[in-house]
């Protein structure tokens, strides 16, 4: 009987788990969509802050493959992960992002204790100020680890599948400030 107790105790660990690395997960795109959807973020710093709370100290953010290693690289710890999102929504980017939505597909899970490893494969329309738009997919294959109870990132690694030209200002009709959360 014990041993069946601790057969479903570790069982329920591993589902509790994948479903919090899933949460995690979406939370991080959810965060990174423009307009921001999360009700109360007063402006880019603030999602910032947001989106460096699901990282671990130590995580590493890199983009891999032909593509994306000479456009992002490799970011160390935190405080780097911070300075890459603080130049992509900096308040003098010109062409400033409009509007960007990430889908994310082909899910993959898989829980070891306290850590876990994830795959997805993610798609995202992007719009800029200017009218210029694209669309990017890529692969992802994360890795998570609980700390202090909670679940963090610890990496995000992303390998182009494709970037394609979207017509110029491809969405008519789309909101300047996203009200989806506002109570």
């Amino acid at each position: 009987m014990t041993d069946t107790v601790e057969q479903l105790l570790r069982r329920i660990e591993t589902l509790e788990g994948e479903a919090e690395v899933r949460r995690l997960q979406a939370r991080y795109m959810f965060l990174c969509d423009t307009p921001c959807p999360e009700f109360g973020v007063a402006d880019d710093a603030h999602r910032i802050d947001l989106i460096m709370d699901l990282y671990a100290e130590d995580a590493v953010w890199e983009g891999v493959g032909e593509y994306y290693d000479g456009q992002f690289g490799r970011l160390d710890g935190q405080a780097a992960i911070r300075a890459h999102f603080e130049r992509f929504w900096s308040p003098d980017r010109d062409p400033r992002l409009v509007l960007n939505a990430h889908y994310l597909t082909a899910e993959q899970i898989r829980v070891d204790g306290d850590t876990a490893a994830g795959q997805w494969i993610h798609i995202q329309p992007w719009l800029f100020s200017d009218g210029t738009s694209l669309l990017r997919s890529s692969r992802l294959n994360n890795a998570f680890r609980r700390v202090d109870g909670h679940w963090k990132i610890t990496r995000t690694r992303t390998e182009n599948v494709f970037v394609a030209p979207l017509r110029p200002d491809f969405a008519e009709s789309f909101p300047a400030a996203s009200v989806l959360m506002r109570p």
